[in-house]
């Protein structure tokens, strides 16, 4: 399979195999980290991958073989034990991952997917990103910025670089909006807060699970009973005709700042 560790059997390896004949190569003190790491960690949302990406001590010396790549670092972290193997702690795994991709849409769900379920703050992977290599690190810090904006997942990142390059006002991001009881009305995606108007990008592929999209519709029809103005968007728009969202986005807001204002208030969600 690689220099020194041979596989007993005929047949073509597992995973497991690969990633227990890596850290074999790599030898004493060997971690799993990027997307196998990743992967062992629960992350769903991964492109795909052949390589098994492994760090050692900076004082060791081995060399990348086949598809082992070895890394020498002098930052090993503590590992966490993952179905058996030693893999860098979550934040560790996703950055560097992170830095060795070069499209900023798989940053983007890389890098989103445990922030939404709750499994890593945005500052400790900032942290993380600070303390580490400088390689390769800046789509990683465009993606934390729009992270640190509220902004959750690829989609919604293309609709905040639209937004940031327009004549429109500054807009909030996954915010709770409540009415005057404080129940609960919806999370849109964008909010201008002076126009209540809400801004939806609609795709069930960046919503965790079909459940999750299936509240979303819920909550587009409690909002506008609110008097709120909500705005649909799919991905692909954002991609294919961006002049044309902002022009209808434009236009809704300028429709929704022309009527009474709902009483309706939003608030900032707290990781």
């Amino acid at each position: 399979m690689l220099p020194g560790v041979l596989l007993l059997s005929n047949g073509t390896p597992t995973t497991r195999q690969r990633l227990e004949s890596a850290l074999r190569y790599a030898g004493q003190g060997a971690q799993l980290t990027g997307l196998p790491a990743a992967e062992l960690h629960g992350l769903q949302r991964l492109p795909p991958f052949s390589k098994v990406h492994v760090l050692i001590p900076e004082a060791r010396k081995r060399a990348s073989a086949r598809y082992v790549v070895v890394e020498r670092t002098s930052r090993l972290p503590e590992p966490h034990i993952c179905s058996g193997f030693p893999a860098a702690p979550l934040a560790r795994a996703v950055l560097d991952a992170a830095r060795r991709l070069t499209d900023i849409d798989q940053i983007r769900a890389l890098l989103a997917e445990p922030v939404q379920r709750g499994l890593v703050e945005p500052s400790a992977l900032a942290e993380e990103l600070d303390e580490g290599s400088g390689r390769g690190t800046a789509r990683c810090r465009v993606v934390l910025r729009e992270m640190f904006a509220n902004v959750h997942s690829p989609a919604e990142g293309w609709a905040y670089r639209l937004l940031q390059h327009s004549d429109l006002p500054q807009m909030q991001w996954n915010v709770r909006i409540l009415d005057p009881t404080g129940k609960l009305l919806g999370i849109p995606d964008g909010w201008f807060d002076d126009a209540a108007l809400a801004w939806q990008i609609d795709s069930l592929e960046y919503h965790l699970s079909p459940a999750d999209y299936q509240l979303t519709v819920r909550r587009h029809t409690t909002m506008t009973a609110a008097g709120i103005v909500v705005v649909h968007t799919l991905p692909s728009q954002l991609r294919t005709e961006p002049q044309k969202v902002l022009a209808e986005l434009r236009n809704a807001y300028q429709q929704a700042l022309h009527r009474p204002r709902p009483p309706v208030t939003a608030v900032t969600r707290i990781r």
